[in-house]
C-alpha cells in the first residue's frame, strides 16, 4: 500500500488534525502526502462533491409483539 506511488490525502472536520497527521507521516518518510486545508467543512462549503451513505437497515429488536 505505501509503495503504491499514490498520493495520501488526509482530512478531518476542520483541518488541524489532518495537517498534523500529514506532517507526522511525511516526517516518517511517507510521500507524497497532502491534507485538505480547512478540512471537510471547508470542502462542503466550497461545493465539493459528497456522496451520502445510506443508513444501515434497522436491526430487529428481538422482542415478540
Amino acid at each position: 500500500l505505501f509503495a503504491s506511488g499514490k498520493k495520501f490525502v488526509f482530512f478531518c472536520a476542520g483541518g488541524m488534525r489532518s495537517a498534523l497527521a500529514a506532517k507526522t507521516v511525511q516526517d516518517m518518510g511517507l510521500a507524497p502526502v497532502a491534507h485538505m486545508a480547512g478540512g471537510f467543512g471547508a470542502w462542503v462549503k466550497a461545493g465539493g462533491p459528497v456522496e451520502k451513505k445510506e443508513p444501515p437497515p434497522a436491526k430487529p429488536s428481538g422482542k415478540a409483539s
